[in-house]
């Protein structure tokens, strides 16, 4: 016996989420909720899911087991925690929060319920990744002494309509945020390989001069002028970590990580990824090993695929590979595909 599942958000976004609820073999039944009446009605009828509820509030009062949140990322925590304190399980889209406060409340919410939370990082399942993580547990990697991931995302590709959609008619308000606000698809790329958080940091950010409607004192509600941000971490297992939060870039667009250990390092640049150890003549090119190419699992068009389609991993395909065998690449189409945040 399934569980049934109310996705809170119906955007664009929800589009590749939809379906894989739908699919997935633990789900018996999806409801859909959004405050926008039209937004809902359709989406109700394009994936042919006849329960829908028009608020949070009505859907927590639902027998729904869990509540997968895909709303404006600055509504993600007070939203989980809301539907945790009615019994449900919860499913996030990143980020997890805004502020420290939020993160304790988050944390101070699962403790006190016992109910299961999940944050949807999609970064965790692309090959690059699985790939180091096997490694890693391999132990080929030795002690870990240095790492450094980047989600390098021009404005160009995508992400003045992808304000638009969330911010709506005040979408200047909201179109500004810090970038180390949205830090987990590189950071979770590190914390999934080697377990180890980062517990010191110095960040420097670049104040944009491209848009100052955008980013400026007094053009958004954190009061933030920049739209590029560098971090430096000290990590809890001793090494060192560099993260990248780049929105104004010359470059294509990428999600991606190098890792360096005492025995071996994985490393990777624009349309180059390699594994190397002290010996160079053992240098492994693993660029045609960690290529998207494979099975589609669905196809992205409309709204979406002008966003996803220049931003990191290229394609929905689906990862059936190990660093022994051909791989390919799943991408956020794949996250919730995972049955372990249903089970407590």
């Amino acid at each position: 016996m399934g569980i049934k599942v109310g996705m809170c958000g119906v955007g664009a976004f929800a589009n590749s989420f939809i379906p894989l609820f739908k699919a997935h073999p633990l789900v018996d039944e999806v409801i859909l909720c959004d405050l926008d009446a039209e937004k809902l009605r359709e989406k109700s009828e394009t994936f042919d899911i006849p329960a829908t509820c028009p608020s949070l509030d009505e859907l927590c009062r639902t027998d729904v087991d869990a509540v997968a949140v895909i709303t404006q990322h600055w509504l993600h925590a007070p939203q989980a925690i809301q539907a945790m304190r009615a019994g449900k399980h919860v499913y996030s889209a990143v980020p997890a929060a805004h502020s420290l406060d939020e993160l304790t409340d988050l944390v101070t919410t699962v403790e006190e319920t016992g109910q299961v939370y999940m944050i949807g990082e999609t970064s965790y399942y692309y090959p690059c990744t699985i790939y180091c993580r096997e490694r890693f547990q391999a132990g080929d990697f030795g002690r870990i002494v240095y790492s450094e991931a980047e989600y390098l995302h021009d404005w160009d590709h995508g992400l003045y309509d992808v304000a638009k959609w969330r911010g709506g008619e005040k979408w200047l308000e909201t179109a500004g945020g810090p970038p180390m606000y949205y830090p987990t698809h590189s950071t979770s790329m590190i914390i999934s390989v080697t377990g180890a958080y980062m517990t010191h940091v110095s960040c420097q950010g670049v104040v944009d001069v491209e848009d100052p409607h955008i980013y400026g004192p007094d053009s958004n509600i954190w009061g933030n002028a920049f739209s590029n941000e560098t971090a430096l971490f000290r990590m809890s297992d001793g090494s060192a970590c560099r993260i990248n939060e780049l929105r104004r870039i010359g470059h294509p667009g990428t999600v991606g990580m190098s890792l360096y250990g005492s025995l071996g390092s994985y490393e990777e640049q624009a349309n180059a990824k390699a594994w190397v150890t002290k010996d160079r003549a053992q240098t492994e090119d693993l660029s045609e090993l960690l290529a998207c190419t494979g099975v589609p699992a669905a196809e992205v068009s409309g709204e979406m695929s002008h966003v996803t389609s220049a931003d990191g991993p290229r394609g929905f395909m689906i990862w059936r590979g190990s660093r022994r065998s051909s791989s390919a690449c799943p991408t956020a189409t794949m996250a919730p595909t995972s049955s372990s945040w249903m089970t407590s």
